[in-house]
This record gives C-alpha cells, structure tokens and sequence, in this order.
C-alpha cells in the first residue's frame, strides 16, 4: 500500500483499530454466545451472522494495521501554500470542456471525487501535486488523456 496520509488520518485510523479490536469485538463475541446458546449451529441463523460479522470485523483489523504500518505520514499544516498539495484548493479548468471546478487535494481516506475532493494519488491528484497557479498539465487515466489548468490556488 504506502497511502499518504496526515496525522489526523492516522489518529481516526488507530481510534477505529482499537475500537474494533476491543469494543466491537467483545460485543460481536457476545452475539456469538448468545446465539450458540439456542442450539443447533449449523443451522443457525444469528449464529451465522454473528460468524459473519466476526470475519468483517477481523477483515477490517488487518486493512487498518496494513494502512496504519505501510502508510506515509505527511505534515499537512507547514506546507508552501504557493504550490498545490494536501489539503490545498485550487481552482482548475478542464481545457477540452472548458469547465472550472474548484478542487481539494486530500488524502486516499479523505477522497470523494463527486465534490472535487481529488485523492492526492490518483492520476489527477498526481498531476496537480507540485504545480502552482497558471501551470498546464496533462492527465494520463485509464482509457483518456486530457489537460488542466490551474488558474489560481485558493
């Protein structure tokens, strides 16, 4: 993996670790027991649930440890706010469409691309990263090329 992410990214990361290691877990092994206790396992409904519900909590466990172990940890507050990165803002012009949209570098946990919230590793966000007012760049995704212009950093 070795997402960027910033110290707050990291803090949410470990807060919903150590919940789902203790908290959710003694809750779900509860369920468990509580389930086993009517009987038949094997054709158990709750119980079966409860297996489930142990197994997507798990799942999750291991995705944070490998964010938290492998992730990048970038200082987003002393930043040259002259050139885009974490958490900067910019207003872009698609050059073929001729639209602007007013943009936000985030981290990969922070993306939401529907309010222009780029992830700062997605092909977008590569090309945007480092680049400072009036700067051209062309974007290469999957499948299309195409070209921005960063009219002015907010």
């Amino acid at each position: 993996m070795n997402n960027i992410l910033t110290e707050e990214n990291m803090k949410k990361l470990k807060e919903e670790l150590e919940y789902r290691m203790t908290t959710k877990r003694a809750e779900i092994a509860k369920e468990k027991a509580v389930a086993a206790a009517h009987g038949d396992r094997s054709e158990n409904a709750e119980y079966k649930e409860a297996c489930a519900n142990y197994r997507e909590n798990d799942n999750r466990i291991q995705y944070l440890l490998t964010m938290i172990t492998t992730a990048t940890v970038i200082d987003d507050k002393n930043v040259d706010k002259s050139v885009l990165g974490i958490n900067s803002k910019a207003r872009i012009r698609f050059v073929e469409d001729d639209e602007e949209y007013i943009a936000t570098l985030v981290t990969t946990l922070d993306s939401d691309p529907a309010s222009m919230k780029i992830s700062i590793e997605s092909d977008l966000g590569k090309a945007l990263s480092g680049k400072k007012t009036g700067d051209i760049v062309e974007v290469n995704s999957p499948g299309e090329k195409y070209t921005i212009e960063i009219l002015e950093i907010l």
